[in-house]
């Protein structure tokens, strides 16, 4: 996707962080931005202050783990603006902590809003790119914890593997279409991810502390705090968009800690090539990932 101007882009968490972060980019590149997030009071006041930077941006209100509320923000968009173009399926939260320790609304938040929320947005978005037919691109926010799993945040890597594998699967799918997918893998940034507690809805335990790395909220923080500005990753999603890059990654340095996890990956195929029980099998299946046509 090369040409912004005049576009519009709908990005989830749009209020604050790295959604904030987008909104600046996309908005400083020409394109309408809609601000859809829980805080729609919040929403529509950063909407405000984004006009004071020549960025056209309204606020809606979107609760990512109800379909319902992912549509009715749809209708919104187009309301405002008559077209989406970009959407970014941002909005996150974080809870991790000791196997057996997770308690159940905790699995049920973060699955129904980092994976479920992706595939509503995803599902939602997709007819109304293709009945413009100006072409488009979904960028999905998963983390380096959907390339890499640190110990005690199970549900939180969970949910970003899994927002990486949609990505993957579906670029194939609508590149026919002209539409571009994008999967963002950042490092730590300087967001309240570690925090997301206080946007907790009430069918899933209500507001309170949630801490977000198993570790004691004080360390969490630090680590989330000390990270880069979001308008960096703002700007580093924009060139992904405009070169249609699947991955987007922010911190160079973790590619040894991919690396590390892929060679143990390749070690498991050597062992098993080198394996007495599969010298049973006399024939294997045809070679190849099943395509969608």
């Amino acid at each position: 996707m090369q040409d912004f101007r005049g576009k519009t882009a709908f990005i989830t968490g749009g209020a604050s962080g790295i959604g904030l972060g987008m909104a600046r980019a996309f908005g400083h590149a020409g394109m309408n931005v809609v601000l859809a997030d829980i805080d729609d009071k919040l929403a529509q006041s950063v909407a405000e202050k984004l006009a004071s930077e020549q960025i056209k941006a309204v606020g809606v209100r979107c609760d990512v783990s109800e379909r319902a509320s992912v549509r009715e923000a749809a209708l919104e968009a187009v309301a405002a603006f008559g077209k989406v173009h970009v959407v970014c399926n941002n909005a996150g939260v974080a809870v991790g902590g000791p196997i057996g320790t997770v308690k159940d609304k905790d699995w049920d938040w973060i699955i129904d809003v980092n994976l479920k929320g992706v595939v509503y947005g995803t599902e939602t978005f997709v007819p109304l790119i293709k009945s413009h037919g100006e072409g488009g691109h979904i960028v999905s926010t998963a983390s380096m914890a959907g390339m890499i799993a640190p110990p005690g945040m199970e549900p939180y890597t969970a949910t970003k593997f899994a927002v990486v594998a949609m990505s993957e699967g579906w670029a194939q799918q609508l590149a026919p279409l002209n539409i571009g997918v994008s999967v963002l893998c950042p490092g730590f940034v300087k967001t309240r991810i570690h925090e997301s507690g206080r946007a907790r809805q009430d069918k899933y335990g209500g507001q309170g502390d949630v801490d977000a790395l198993g570790n004691g909220p004080s360390e969490a923080a630090q680590m989330v705090l000390s990270g880069i500005d979001p308008d960096i990753v703002g700007r580093r999603v924009l060139e992904a968009v405009r070169d249609n890059d699947l991955y987007i990654f922010t911190h160079p340095m973790f590619k040894d800690f991919v690396a590390a996890r892929f060679a143990g990956i390749m070690a498991g195929f050597d062992k098993a090539a080198s394996s007495e029980a599969l010298k049973a099998v006399k024939e294997w299946a045809p070679v190849g990932p099943p395509r969608v046509e």
